[in-house]
């Protein structure tokens, strides 16, 4: 498998898992469980579970140096911030609407990549940042005579930033380009642990799960949006670039779509659907640009 065919497929595990998020996130939000405490015990189940992973099956080394704790811990962070923004805007707007909006930190990247790193930004990514706005605004008045919350909108945006700038940083940090996915997976996850330690006052407002149902929720949120995602996203900016794999996001929105309407049971107005597609068709013409 050539390495370019090896970065899309990567790619797309990764915004496919990552587009899972709200469907195991929702059941704990409904059960009382707070935004911080949803992604503690996700981010430590993650932690845990990707340790025992690294030294008792692949037998890999987690060791780095003084220069090289600084930048993974900013990658941990900016990570870890995009997942609070996200999680927080599930609870104001229909976690679909969320991920679709979210889905405009392809065109994000390329602005950072073309600004701070000189690549040429062409006419489509202007166009691109027209249809993208346009949609956001048929979104933010989805559903009759309703408003979406200017919150949430808010929270996803701050997202979309966050996750965007992990993704350009991943590909351009020189401290890191070194370091392997597997350890730079494992140190995102490890320091992104912090901001939820912090937020829950060292974790001594962390809501207690209870039921044993539930504890199978967290320890899937662990898994897919966080291990998978991680462990892939890094593994495809490495082969394919940033912008490249932030185009290949596409699935992640449809993924919580899909999730949205089906098990959720949550509202799709003709207006909603106008919405989705002229963002993705924003982003698709990113994807033609940079085949060309």
């Amino acid at each position: 498998m050539n390495k370019n065919l090896k970065g899309i497929l990567y790619g797309s595990l990764a915004s496919a898992s990552y587009g899972t998020n709200p469907l195991f996130a929702m059941p704990l939000y409904m059960a009382g469980f707070g935004v911080n405490s949803v992604l503690f015990y996700r981010y430590f189940f993650a932690v845990v579970m990707y340790y025992i992973f690294i030294k008792f099956f692949k037998k890999k080394s987690l060791k780095i140096s003084k220069s090289e704790i600084f930048p993974l811990f900013i990658l941990g962070i900016l990570f870890s911030l995009s997942s609070v923004t996200l999680f927080e805007s599930f609870r104001y707007i229909d976690m679909g609407i969320a991920c679709t909006i979210l889905f405009i930190y392809p065109i994000i990247v390329a602005v950072i990549m073309a600004i701070f790193f000189k690549e040429k930004i062409a006419s489509t990514v202007i166009l691109s940042i027209v249809l993208t706005s346009i949609g956001i605004i048929l979104l933010y008045k989805g559903k009759p005579d309703t408003t979406i919350s200017k919150y949430g909108i808010i929270m996803v945006l701050l997202s979309a930033l966050m996750y965007a700038i992990y993704i350009v940083a991943v590909r351009n940090m020189k401290a890191i380009k070194h370091i392997n996915h597997t350890k730079l997976s494992f140190y995102v996850m490890f320091f992104g642990l912090f901001i939820y330690i912090i937020n829950l006052k060292f974790c001594t407002q962390l809501q207690v799960i209870t039921t044993p149902k539930l504890w199978i929720y967290p320890l899937l949120l662990a898994l897919f949006p966080t291990i998978i995602s991680i462990e892939t996203i890094n593994i495809a900016i490495k082969l394919i670039g940033s912008t490249l794999t932030a185009i290949l996001g596409a699935l992640e929105p449809l993924t919580a779509i899909l999730f949205g309407a089906v098990i959720y049971h949550q509202q799709l107005t003709l207006r909603i659907i106008s919405g989705v597609v002229l963002i993705l068709s924003g982003v698709l013409l990113i994807v033609i640009n940079n085949k060309k």
